[in-house]
C-alpha cells in the first residue's frame, strides 16, 4: 500500500469518526455546531469518505497497472477501462471485488436530490472492502 493510498484511507476514517464523535483532540476543540448542522452534514462526510475511498482504491488499481506494464492509454484512460484490464493482472476473484466496490462506491458519491446519501454503515462496509482489495492488490 503507497502513502497515498494509506492518506486517502486515512481521510475516509478522519470523515467517519467525525460523524460518531470521537474526533482527535486538536480537532474536536472547534466550537460545536448547532445539531441541525451537524445532522444536515452527517451525509455529506459519508459521501467525502466515500470519494477518498474511491480515490484509494482507484491508486491501488493504478499502481497494479503500472507494475505490471500495463498500456499507457489503459492506465490513463477511463476507470473502467482499467477495471476491465484488472482481469488480466490481478487474480480473478480480487478483480471481481475491485470493480464490485468501485461501482458501489460510485454510486455513493453521486449526488441526486430525490437520493438519501450512503449511510455511515455502507460506508464503513466499503472501507473495510478497500483496505481488503488494495492489501491483495498490493502483494
Amino acid at each position: 500500500m503507497n502513502t497515498t493510498t494509506r492518506q486517502l484511507i486515512d481521510a475516509a476514517d478522519l470523515l467517519l469518526a467525525a460523524g460518531a464523535g470521537t474526533l482527535p483532540a486538536p480537532v474536536a476543540r472547534v466550537e460545536a455546531a448547532p445539531p441541525t448542522v451537524l445532522a444536515a452534514t452527517a451525509v455529506s462526510r459519508n459521501r467525502g469518505a466515500a470519494f477518498a475511498l474511491r480515490a484509494a482504491l482507484e491508486s491501488a488499481v493504478a499502481d497494479r497497472l503500472a507494475a505490471r506494464n500495463a498500456p499507457r492509454a489503459i492506465r490513463s484512460g477511463t476507470k473502467r477501462a482499467a477495471f476491465l484490464w484488472l482481469r488480466a493482472c490481478a487474480e480473478p476473484e480480487t478483480a471481481r471485488r475491485a470493480k464490485a466496490v468501485w461501482c458501489r462506491l460510485c454510486l455513493g458519491c453521486h449526488y441526486h436530490q430525490y437520493e438519501i446519501g450512503p449511510t455511515e454503515d455502507q460506508v464503513r462496509d466499503w472501507r473495510t472492502e478497500v483496505v481488503s482489495v488494495v492489501t491483495l492488490l498490493s502483494v
